[in-house]
């Protein structure tokens, strides 16, 4: 197992990738979807302000900022946790298992969301995306962590 350093080290990376390229997915899913780039990452403010959240769908201070600000730092969450518990894996530096554990840590983070969390405190995105849209989400996190791992341990 990863010391917390090193794995907080690294997690800042992958946390980085992973909220990155979950967030482009958001963006794009959600002028798809719901008609607007921003509604998936304000609905993440409802932790803030509600229900409000959910129905605004142009970028605003009061609910893109923190709603993106929500999801970068529970993507930092989760990659420190990946980095911890999955370090001696990803040392490896093979890609496919790498690739592997990131989209099983992106499954459990999306369990953990939805089945553990209560109302309140799930992302939220889930008002103007579909399920299949969740899941291409999710898997760009994964590929998020997946990248981020890789970048850490280029020789």
């Amino acid at each position: 197992m990863e010391s917390w350093n090193t794995a907080f080290r690294r997690g800042v990376v992958g946390g980085a990738t992973s909220s990155l390229l979950s967030t482009a997915a958001l963006a794009l899913l959600g002028r798809r979807e719901a008609g607007s780039a921003y509604a998936p990452t304000n609905a993440v403010s409802h932790w803030i302000h509600g229900d409000e959240a959910l129905h605004e769908h142009t970028p605003t201070l009061r609910h893109t900022v923190p709603g993106y600000l929500i999801h970068h730092g529970s993507a930092m969450f989760w990659a420190v946790l990946f980095e911890r518990l999955c370090g001696h894996l990803l040392d490896r530096k093979n890609p496919a298992t790498t690739l592997g554990v990131a989209t099983a840590a992106s499954a459990v983070a999306c369990f953990a969301d939805y089945q553990l969390t209560p109302d309140r405190f799930k992302p939220g995105f889930e008002a103007h995306l579909s399920r299949p849209s969740l899941a291409v989400v999710y898997g760009a996190f994964g590929v998020g962590l997946a990248l981020g791992a890789m970048l850490t341990r280029r020789s």
